[in-house]
């Protein structure tokens, strides 16, 4: 995996402070925030192409991402176009499988371990599934979230699960359609994921 991606760590996030809002404005932000997730929900099957930058803190790379994801079914391609290696993770709630690592396909029970036990990398697949559309995970399994948000009333950043998120740009959606985020940070300790949106397919309901 080292040399499936471009050295190219991303750097460390620099968090802007965020806005005070009055009551008012953090109610109608915390409703337009429910009405989000609910949309979100709504359309459990989407998949997204992209660009995604990953550090454990003492070694990083870049590369190109594809997310397809069908209910709880996934599958993640990266790829490296300086190297011009890829691997692909598939799975669901209880499984999952990595290809292309030398050796062979490996395969577990839960994802976030099995890529960092062939990888290295730290990346909560399954959370990430719901914070990539700006959405919280599961509480009953990443515990309660955090929201804050910009004077825009979207949501800037999530904290869930050890893990911070910041939100640093959303698309503007088409009438009736629900906006998404293209640029998002995640870090937990010295573990970090960038990611990129370049296009979005059906990620939320109209």
């Amino acid at each position: 995996m080292a040399v499936l991606l471009a050295a190219c760590a991303p750097a460390r996030i620099v968090r802007e402070p965020l806005p005070t809002l009055s009551a008012q404005e953090l109610a109608a932000a915390q409703s337009e925030q429910q009405a989000h997730e609910t949309a979100v929900a709504a359309t459990p099957d989407w998949s997204l192409q992209g660009r995604v930058a990953l550090s454990n803190g003492r070694n990083g790379g870049s590369g190109g991402i594809e997310w397809s994801q069908r209910g709880a079914g996934y599958e993640v391609a990266l790829s490296a176009p300086v190297t011009r290696q890829s691997w692909r993770l598939t799975g669901d709630a209880g499984s999952a499988r990595i290809e292309g690592l030398e050796g062979g396909p490996r395969s577990g029970a839960d994802a976030q371990a099995l890529l960092r036990e062939t990888t290295g990398w730290e990346i909560p697949v399954a959370a990430l599934s719901a914070w990539v559309r700006g959405a919280r995970a599961d509480e009953a399994a990443f515990g309660p979230a955090i929201l804050s948000f910009g004077a825009d009333r979207r949501l800037a950043r999530l904290e869930q699960g050890g893990w911070t998120v910041d939100y640093s740009a959303w698309q503007s959606a088409d009438a009736g359609a629900t906006a998404l985020p293209t640029r998002l940070n995640a870090e937990r300790g010295q573990a970090r994921v960038r990611l990129v949106v370049d296009r979005w397919a059906g990620a939320a309901a109209p």
